[in-house]
């Protein structure tokens, strides 16, 4: 896609001057130049054109708001002193991976009084002795270059700040939310109850199951003499008659025989 169709996609029905941030990532510049982007866009503050193919930074229009301009993964090795015209309140410009060679490329960049940080990686231009000194020599009104400022100190991502502030105090909230449910669900000393109640429980539990052993065990001796007195033909108990009344019979019976 080109570039021109890519910015009329990028304005979803909106006019330029409402747009504040455009981006043209990985489209087609025909000729390595700006095409499609007139001085309509006056509010434009943010503008991203990273690997479109970009020889050249001289169609870019009058953008008197922008501040921050993306230009890396281009083909750009000089023609950068249309900048300070064409956007003269800029703060952030990235050239890394560019054909940018020397020191002399970049020299136009001091007219940009408000250009606070500068990027040069993967440039040729950053392999030259003593690069990063002589390049905060050359612009002075530069606080970082390629992300670290003169004392090597990295340079503060207010954008990965903000996202890390939103994720504190989100995480703070539910660990909130998880003392007050912990505190209305349970007061202190109540847990304790709980597991004596539970102890109570299983133990009430494991004194019935030893019951119920008890129990089992004096229905099987019962069962057991009823099996050893019997039942008649009936089904019902016969009882055992007592060994002397079954001798007083036998005698009734010699006696009969004699008579």
């Amino acid at each position: 896609m080109d570039m021109k169709k890519r910015i009329h996609l990028e304005l979803r029905n909106r006019t330029p001057s409402d747009v504040k941030e455009l981006v043209l990532d990985n489209c087609r510049s025909n000729e390595g130049k700006i095409e499609g982007l007139t001085d309509d866009f006056e509010e434009l503050e943010f503008l991203s054109t990273i690997n479109v193919g970009l020889t050249s930074v001289a169609n870019l229009p009058k953008l008197n708001k922008l501040k921050k301009l993306e230009l890396s993964d281009n083909r750009i090795s000089g023609g950068l002193e249309v900048l300070s015209e064409k956007c003269p309140t800029l703060t952030h410009l990235n050239l890394s991976g560019n054909k940018v060679k020397d020191l002399s490329t970049i020299g136009p960049l001091k007219k940009l009084e408000s250009l606070k940080s500068l990027d040069l990686f993967n440039c040729e231009v950053t392999n030259l002795n003593d690069y990063r000194e002589n390049v905060f020599k050359l612009l002075p009104q530069l606080t970082f270059l390629d992300g670290y400022d003169k004392e090597d100190k990295e340079a503060p991502d207010s954008d990965a700040e903000a996202y890390v502030g939103l994720d504190d105090d989100e995480d703070d909230d539910e660990d909130e939310g998880t003392e007050e449910d912990y505190d209305e669900d349970a007061a202190p000393g109540e847990e304790d109850d709980d597991d004596e109640e539970v102890e109570e429980e299983e133990d009430d539990k494991e004194s019935g199951e030893e019951e119920d052993d008890d129990l089992s065990g004096e229905e099987e001796e019962e069962e057991l003499k009823e099996g050893e007195e019997g039942f008649d033909e009936r089904g019902e108990k016969r009882k055992r008659a007592p060994a002397d009344e079954g001798e007083d019979d036998d005698d009734d019976d010699s006696d009969d025989d004699e008579d």
